[in-house]
């Protein structure tokens, strides 16, 4: 269903289904898939891809161009997965020449007010609280949670499993499965009660509280509490995971609570 009073160019590629309502603009170079609901006064730029039956809430702009000084005008995409909402008032800029797009996943919520710059990759299941800022080329990945008005900056890398406080400034990586908060923001636990909802078992959050402690609580360095955990602790999914995550951050790991 289209109302007149919207735009939608002739090239765009819009499933028969698509609900759009009134004062929306569609431009060209734009792929909507079925079942998906564009609410008033959205604005979808050239580049969007967005999946199926997915919910796009008033004054959102999907695949601007990127706030970068860099852009050239470069043909760039900004993908959006299935199930996802977007609610109003939300930015997703379109990629740059570095990686040619912004992706945001499957089943994603992004509340009101909240920004992914270019070149970001945002998983599945992840929610982002009101007016969290996300700049360019961040990576978050499935799971995570990341409370309201928090900053996240460029290059950092967010685990899966994950819940940040809100009015965090992420300025370092955070590893997977762990709760963090404070300021500057901190380790402050494994998210036990994230794990138990999506079916970890006892033993396993067990296990993965054991790797934490080796990494943030026993006075080890990050070298040495790994070859800790290599040592005396059975090869698994999440251990090595953990492992990693901590071997290939560029920009750095969170402290913990009590690291100068």
């Amino acid at each position: 269903m289209r109302q007149p009073l919207s735009y939608v160019h002739p090239d765009a590629q819009v499933a028969e289904n698509v609900v759009i309502e009134p004062f929306v603009t569609i431009d060209k170079d734009v792929v909507i898939g079925k079942g998906t609901w564009i609410g008033s006064n959205v604005t979808i730029m050239s580049g969007a891809r967005i999946g199926e039956n997915c919910k796009i809430y008033p004054g959102a702009v999907i695949a601007a161009e990127p706030q970068d000084l860099k852009f050239d005008g470069e043909k760039t995409v900004a993908i959006i997965g299935d199930n996802t909402t977007i609610r109003e008032c939300v930015t997703i800029n379109r990629g740059t020449a570095s990686k040619g797009k912004t992706i945001v996943g499957s089943n994603t919520l992004l509340m009101a007010y909240v920004h992914i710059a270019h070149d970001a990759i945002i998983g599945d299941h992840v929610i982002l609280a009101n007016s969290v800022q996300v700049a360019g080329e961040v990576v978050i990945d499935d799971w995570a949670i990341i409370g309201g008005v928090s900053a996240i900056h460029q290059f950092v890398h967010i685990g899966g499993h994950t819940m940040l406080s809100g009015g965090s400034f992420v300025g370092k990586d955070v590893p997977p499965f762990v709760k963090a908060g404070r300021m500057p923001l901190s380790y402050a636990g494994v998210n036990s009660i994230g794990l138990r909802r999506r079916g970890y078992s006892n033993d396993k959050i067990n296990e993965i509280q054991e790797i934490y402690r080796f990494l943030y609580q026993r006075g080890l360095n990050n070298k040495k509490a790994i070859e800790r955990i290599e040592a005396e602790m059975p090869a698994s999914k999440e251990r090595d995971e953990i492992i990693l995550f901590f071997r290939s951050s560029e920009r750095g790991l969170m402290k913990g609570y009590f690291d100068d």
